[in-house]
């Protein structure tokens, strides 16, 4: 399986809704909308009625294209897994381009885009919401996993002493330690205009890290 057919797991079983020009047109402003209301004000405010107002349309026009608001959330997952897959075909998914030098700008890509202030709130507020929602909670899921099989296809050929799941566990950790990053250093957090410093750092530690870890060293002590 390609790392593009994985990422359909991600998405919807239905096709997207809007199959005419209008209708397209109409869904991407609800995704849009929905996003917006996502971001600006919050887990708490994410409602049909909400989106259908900052989208300025009736919430029967919203429900004709998204019944429910978990369908809009898979599908803005959908979209925003498209926006990363195209940053990996533009700086990663390059021929001859070695394993360390693709895990370096994988951890790039990340760090730069958590101090944007969509990724500060939206992933903030998707976590909120799979608090209280499983289909929300098992997509976001979805989406993390995929993102981890991504970081381990070069930690594989980095320390191929690792076994596959150890090093999808190592994928997490280093997902999980990139994304610590967003309460301090994201979008208008205290030490956002440390974020240079802290990215180099984490390439650095992060790269040895992989080089240098046993496969004793995943396993729980005792």
């Amino acid at each position: 399986m390609t790392e593009r057919s994985t990422a359909l797991t991600v998405r919807t079983a239905l096709p997207r809704p809007g199959h005419y020009a209008r209708g397209a047109e109409t869904v991407d402003q609800i995704l849009d909308a929905a996003l917006d209301v996502l971001i600006d004000e919050g887990a708490s405010a994410f409602t049909l009625r909400r989106i259908a107002n900052r989208c300025g349309i009736q919430v029967g026009k919203l429900t004709h294209h998204f019944a429910r608001k978990e369908l809009l959330i898979q599908h803005m997952l959908g979209s925003l897994l498209d926006y990363y897959e195209a940053l990996l075909d533009e700086s990663v998914r390059q021929p001859g381009l070695d394993a360390q030098v693709q895990l370096e700008r994988m951890i790039g890509i990340v760090l730069d885009d958590i101090v944007s202030r969509r990724t500060t709130h939206v992933f903030t507020e998707l976590w909120a919401l799979s608090n209280h929602n499983e289909f929300v909670a098992e997509r976001v899921a979805a989406f993390y996993a995929h993102a981890h099989r991504l970081l381990a296809a070069p930690i594989a050929v980095l320390n191929p002493a690792l076994s596959p799941d150890q090093a999808e566990i190592l994928a997490r950790y280093i997902s999980a330690t990139m994304e610590g990053t967003t309460i301090f250093a994201g979008h208008g957090k205290p030490w956002a205009h440390q974020m240079p410093q802290l990215k180099a750092i984490a390439v650095k530690g992060l790269i040895d890290l992989v080089r240098t870890i046993r496969p004793q060293d995943v396993q729980p002590a005792g």
